[in-house]
């Protein structure tokens, strides 16, 4: 029991020392969360169609697939913004944007996520290309977001649509919080174009001659 007391003192000094350096350093900062509440609201010259829909979760890049705020501050340069978070990654605030103004829009029977178990006579792929506020050498910002998105006949899985979003929302500061802003402006514009195109391309789909 002797030869193991001073490895007991040792540890017991390593843990006070410990506590006292976290003392002075004070409590870790907690990241602050963001939330966009984007609030796209449905055409109503957007044709309305007879076939169900499921959107499958969007492909991202790494960096852009996860709950840090991306930021590019020079060309060739992504980094990420220290202390802001998203509520949810890209991907989710994607497709949950999307898919809540088709399920509003009145346009469809119904549009849910795959593997819901509905029906669906169309499907919804989405890859992410860009999500990061981008200075492209300006002094503010912009909220910058890219997607790719493709409509896939169930059936015979023919390409009914193809298209490349892109929506860059100016940020009025630097701020975190300001580009969280410009974000949700952004979010708002994309998916709005994203829902509109998949009804009209599903549409055309149907009533082409090979059908």
């Amino acid at each position: 029991m002797m030869c193991r007391l001073p490895r007991v003192i040792l540890l017991a000094s390593l843990t006070l020392a410990l506590a006292a350096c976290g003392s002075l350093l004070g409590p870790k900062e907690s990241p602050t969360i963001y939330a966009p509440i984007p609030a796209p609201k449905a055409d109503a010259s957007w044709p309305k169609v007879s076939w169900n829909l499921a959107t499958i979760r969007p492909d991202a890049p790494r960096i852009l697939d996860s709950a840090r705020m991306a930021v590019r501050p020079v060309p060739g340069e992504l980094q990420v913004y220290k202390g802001a978070m998203w509520a949810s990654a890209p991907p989710d605030l994607l497709e949950a944007t999307v898919l809540r103004l088709l399920e509003d829009s009145g346009k469809l029977p119904a549009a849910s996520r795959q593997g819901s178990g509905m029906d669906a006579g169309y499907r919804l792929l989405m890859d992410i290309r860009h999500f990061e506020a981008d200075y492209a050498g300006g002094a503010l910002p912009a909220a910058v977001i890219e997607v790719n998105a493709k409509l896939i006949h169930v059936v015979d899985h023919a390409v009914a649509g193809n298209r490349t979003f892109r929506h860059a929302q100016p940020a009025g500061g630097t701020d975190p919080r300001t580009v969280a802003d410009a974000f949700s402006l952004a979010l708002a514009e994309v998916s709005r174009d994203i829902a509109g195109w998949t009804l009209a391309s599903g549409q055309a789909h149907e009533g082409a001659p090979h059908r």
